[in-house]
């Protein structure tokens, strides 16, 4: 399942590797500035070779990934997993991360006493 090297595209691959759910994310993360390679920020099109550090940020959390092999379609999880080394940070706890605002649909505007406590909220 090896390509030639350099001739993987970034958004491609992270597509291939199931970094992310479609290969058109793949591509808005990478214009979007969510996609870094070797440290630099990388556009959809950049080829990537065997030892590049990918780095894919997603709400909040960022994955650390080194290219062992490249690969262009995508393929089981099994095989995807043989061509990348994870090197990301455990992801923080549940209670850690930041609670979310949530509206019942319909509810109509929030109430001044609702809206302090949404600016309150946002401001942690």
């Amino acid at each position: 399942m090896a390509e030639d090297e350099g001739n993987v595209r970034v958004d491609s691959w992270i597509w291939s590797v199931r970094l992310v759910k479609t290969r058109a994310l793949a591509a808005a993360a990478c214009r979007a500035g969510h996609v870094r390679v070797n440290g630099e920020r990388a556009k959809p099109a950049q080829p990537l070779r065997p030892g590049d550090e990918v780095r894919v940020r997603e709400e909040g959390y960022e994955r650390v990934v080194v290219v062992k092999k490249l690969i262009r379609k995508r393929v089981g999880a099994a095989v995807a997993a043989e061509c990348l080394t994870d090197q990301s940070p455990p992801r923080p706890p549940r209670e850690l991360v930041a609670p979310v605002f949530e509206r019942d649909r319909g509810a109509g505007r929030p109430t001044k006493r609702e809206r302090r406590d949404l600016d309150q909220l946002r401001r942690r």
